[in-house]
């Protein structure tokens, strides 16, 4: 049995989008042990994801010396047969060298790549591609050294939780909060947690309270750490219209069971977006014209159909949310998966 380490230890969005790597080796190799490299941010979802066999904790660039040595010797424990970085920093590059893994994949940028006897080109900062195909593309690399033949690819729902036990949570959440239990619930979750250029508060407001007024829809504004003094202060902002407040304190698994309860996930590109994808849950997202970040790059990982993804028009700054119009969303919102 083969045991391959696949490291993807940045941001919760980014992390996200790599379940479609881990789904990719262990479908079309079952005998394989896959570990997964992560920060401890992102470690209860590394955990639930089906296709990962084993976690390893990354302390950090900014953890003690001792840690990062410790790492190192962990790594060296484990034995990899190979290394696949999907997102690849020098640091880490150093670390697979100094563990002894022979095998070891990353694409072809910055200085990181010298530390790397096998690379491939992407050109990620194109973005002529979502980014969980640039993971996939990785992971194909290293399929095609194995001598495979025939790619099997994964599909949606990339997350599930069992479905009784969601239900369950949906009812106790719909008495918790005075929500008919007949309700299409949607999440607005306006924070970015400073990751991602997002629409400004008026925008929310008028998003919110266009989609309050909607009959048998219940609005949920929710809130990660700091900042449920936002969620909040939006939702009393809109007098006319009962909205509710979910502040998610029990970690990013509670959360994420909390978004399989609802009906649509409206955000702009954030982790909590692409939980809901991965859950393949509706998703509405917002995002800037800046070539980074664009639709097509963070596209979400739920079925095409599931998903709506708008951005400023081309006279805009890239960086400037402000003329989405909000109307032209919230009727596209309505027809797509309302009427």
């Amino acid at each position: 049995m083969s045991r391959v380490l696949l490291v993807r230890n940045d941001k919760l969005g980014d992390f996200m989008l790599s379940y479609p790597a881990y789904a990719l080796l262990k479908l079309n190799n079952p005998d394989c042990e896959v570990h997964a490299l992560v920060p401890q941010y992102t470690y209860e979802l590394a955990q639930a994801c089906p296709w990962i066999d084993n976690v390893v904790i990354d302390p950090g660039p900014s953890a003690s010396l001792y840690k990062q040595l410790d790492l190192i010797r962990q790594l060296k424990r484990n034995r990899y047969d190979a290394m696949i970085t999907l997102f690849s920093t020098t640091r880490v590059a150093l670390f697979g060298l100094l563990a002894s893994i022979r095998w070891r994949l990353a694409p072809a940028t910055k200085l990181a790549q010298f530390f790397y006897p096998y690379r491939v080109k992407q050109r990620r900062s194109r973005s002529e591609k979502p980014e969980y195909q640039y993971n996939m593309d990785l992971v194909r690399y290293y399929l095609s050294t194995l001598g495979t033949a025939s790619i099997k690819e994964p599909i949606p729902p990339y997350l599930q939780f069992d479905s009784e036990a969601i239900n369950s949570l949906r009812n106790d959440f719909c008495a918790k909060h005075s929500i008919s239990t007949s309700s299409s619930i949607i999440f607005i979750h306006p924070g970015s947690g400073g990751s991602a250029v997002n629409l400004n508060n008026t925008q929310y407001k008028l998003l919110a309270s266009k989609l309050a007024s909607i009959n048998n829809i219940s609005v949920v504004i929710t809130a990660g750490p700091n900042e449920v003094e936002y969620a909040t202060a939006l939702a009393n902002s809109l007098d006319n219209f009962s909205v509710s407040v979910y502040h998610s304190t029990k970690g990013l698994l509670n959360f994420a069971q909390h978004i399989a309860l609802c009906d649509l996930f409206i955000s702009g590109s954030t982790g909590p977006l692409h939980i809901a994808g991965a859950l393949d849950r509706p998703t509405v997202a917002f995002y800037p014209r800046r070539r980074s970040a664009t639709p097509l790059r963070w596209q979400t990982l739920n079925n095409p159909e599931r998903r709506l993804a708008f951005t400023p028009p081309d006279t805009s700054e890239e960086s400037d949310m402000s003329n989405i119009d909000i109307d032209s969303a919230v009727l596209q919102i309505r027809k797509t998966f309302f009427d």
